[in-house]
């Protein structure tokens, strides 16, 4: 595929800000069917965002037809440019929004290779704002091994960690490392050898790193460095964010039931925010956000 002049129109929207600027860009393709998954690689890495969704409709039918929307039910497949995907926050969320221009605001099913995700898309103002739920997550330790690595990797000595938020492996989805750092500053100095940690990545089945900072008790400044799809760094990673919403509730780091706010992309430029709900009564991870097209 020499060219997306050949492929299915793609659509390009930002998810976790209303500002074209903002945000986690993502491509989009309403209606894959028929796309081999070299084909969606390809877009994928034509497009050269970190992530784009390709949409099919379980019946059968086209995806983004007047009759597959009547049951507001989707396929979805993530791609970065150098990778598939199991579950890809930021382009679901930037998905849903594209689709609540397209058949309004309600309730959508996406069905992902990492299990079934709800999604809720409601109009704010002048802004439409999606909530996906992730599916059930769970977190594990990280040995002492692969954690010198990953530090190793940074550049971070292990005297810049957080003690109060200690180094796990969590999932909502995909896998995430969660590395706290001690402070803001140390977040902020972000140059790290791509060979070394995407091997690792590669080799504890990582999608990204979720490096955090902890302004308050509900608010976090977090980044996440993507080797393993191909860009240096996500802007804004839902995938990330739900995984972290359970590793903070695991360790008991937050209420169980509370909302938490995430800042991302503000060191690339590209500021976002995305809001973390945990329930009481539901172990899944709810992250919503605002999105928006970007203009050609």
């Amino acid at each position: 595929m020499s060219s997306l002049r050949e492929t299915p129109d793609v659509l390009r929207y930002t998810a976790f800000s209303d500002d074209p600027e903002g945000g986690n860009p993502a491509g989009i393709v309403l209606d894959a069917t028929g796309l081999r998954d070299e084909e969606m690689l390809a877009i994928a890495a034509e497009v050269g965002y970190s992530e784009s969704a390709f949409l099919t409709a379980p019946s059968g039918g086209a995806a983004g037809s007047g009759a597959s929307d009547a049951g507001r039910a989707y396929s979805v497949r993530y791609f970065s440019p150098k990778m598939e995907v199991p579950f890809c926050g930021h382009a679901t969320v930037a998905t849903a929004v594209a689709l609540g221009e397209r058949i309004g605001p309600g309730d959508l099913v996406f069905t992902t290779r990492a299990g079934i995700v709800p999604v809720t898309v409601t109009r704010e103002g002048g802004a439409l704002r999606a909530t996906l739920t992730s599916v059930e997550p769970h977190i594990e330790e990280v040995s002492a091994d692969d954690l010198a690595e990953a530090l190793a990797a940074l550049d971070w000595p292990a005297g810049d960690l957080d003690p109060a938020l200690p180094p796990r492996i969590a999932f909502a989805g995909a896998r995430h490392l969660v590395l706290a750092a001690a402070s803001r500053e140390r977040l902020a100095n972000l140059a790290y050898d791509f060979a070394r940690l995407e091997a690792l990545m590669h080799r504890l089945d990582l999608v990204t790193l979720e490096l955090v900072w902890r302004a308050s008790p509900e608010v976090f400044h977090v980044r996440a460095p993507f080797p393993v799809g191909g860009v240096v760094e996500d802007p804004a990673t839902g995938a990330a964010a739900a995984a972290f919403g359970a590793y903070a509730r695991e360790l008991g780091l937050v209420p169980e039931a509370t909302v938490l706010t995430l800042h991302q992309g503000e060191d690339m430029g590209r500021p976002g925010v995305l809001t973390v709900e945990l329930r009481a009564d539901d172990r899944r991870i709810r992250v919503s956000g605002t999105g928006t097209r970007i203009p050609a």
